[in-house]
């Protein structure tokens, strides 16, 4: 046995070699798999999608807020791969009792490469994992700001409306990207959002978020409705949530979008 830290500053027992893997979180799935670590994944959640070839050869014990305990025990994992905030706190608790536990806690992009960094040493992937982190750093460098000032409220939910307050990594991807989010000083992270509190907020623009909620062009009108002088846009939830290997992907796709932003007439600018 050997003993690691997770990003809550737990210590926890682990196998020296660890062979079977329960993980709880899609993005962390994903950044697992492209560490060279897929054939060690025993289980998954149901909203683990990525890669294709996990997905559809992996055991799904559930989703992130409501796992089977009982599934993940058939499995025997030598290590869970958990989220402070994307796994309820009592279900951890209840695996805590029969297994290693390693909760993760990223709310910014610094903190999800200091991720990437421990996973890599949890799982023996250092040169992997601090390679990955230096591409993501490149790739971040080429993030273009907008050079205007944009105010966006980014939703992820509906019935009722629910955005992100600053404390989110979503917040803080907007931030990258140089937008301003209207709900920054909530005090809820995941503030509900009133109708008469949108329309006061006065964004720039809407972005209606693909994740958790499927967002889609037939919400448009009823948004339009509430700020006729916005621009509303779907976004790909994925590149503003998923920390871990997808932030490789998510500089090209913010620059696609700030792209489209900086060549907009504003009317609250």
């Amino acid at each position: 046995m050997r003993i690691i830290k997770d990003q809550m500053g737990y210590s926890i027992a682990v196998p020296a070699k660890i062979n079977r893997i329960v993980c709880l979180v899609p993005s962390i799935t994903e950044l697992l798999c492209d560490l060279g670590l897929e054939d060690k994944i025993v289980g998954i959640t149901k909203f683990c999608i990525h890669p294709e070839s996990c997905y559809r050869s992996k055991v799904r014990i559930g989703g992130t807020k409501d796992f089977d305990i009982e599934a993940i025990k058939l499995l025997n994992p030598d290590i869970i791969i958990a989220n402070k905030e994307e796994n309820k706190k009592d279900l951890l608790i209840k695996l805590k009792k029969y297994f290693p536990v390693w909760i993760s806690d990223v709310e910014t992009s610094e903190q999800a490469l200091e991720m990437i960094e421990l996973l890599g040493q949890v799982f023996k992937r250092t040169i992997e994992a601090n390679d990955l982190v230096k591409k993501i750093n490149f790739n971040f460098d080429k993030i273009e700001s907008v050079n205007k000032e944009i105010y966006a409220a980014y939703l992820i939910w509906k019935k009722p409306y629910m955005s992100i307050n600053g404390n989110t990594y979503i917040s803080h991807m907007l931030e990258k990207c140089g937008i301003k989010n209207v709900f920054s000083a909530s005090p809820s992270r995941y503030p509900q959002i009133s109708i008469e509190l949108l329309e006061r907020s006065k964004p720039d623009v809407i972005f209606l978020s693909s994740e958790p909620y499927p967002f889609k062009e037939k919400h448009f009108a009823e948004l339009q409705e509430i700020c006729p002088d916005a621009r509303i846009f779907l976004v790909n939830g994925e590149m503003f949530s998923w920390y871990g290997s997808r932030m490789l992907k998510a500089p090209v796709y913010f620059n696609k979008l700030t792209g489209k932003l900086m060549k907009l007439k504003l009317s609250y600018s």
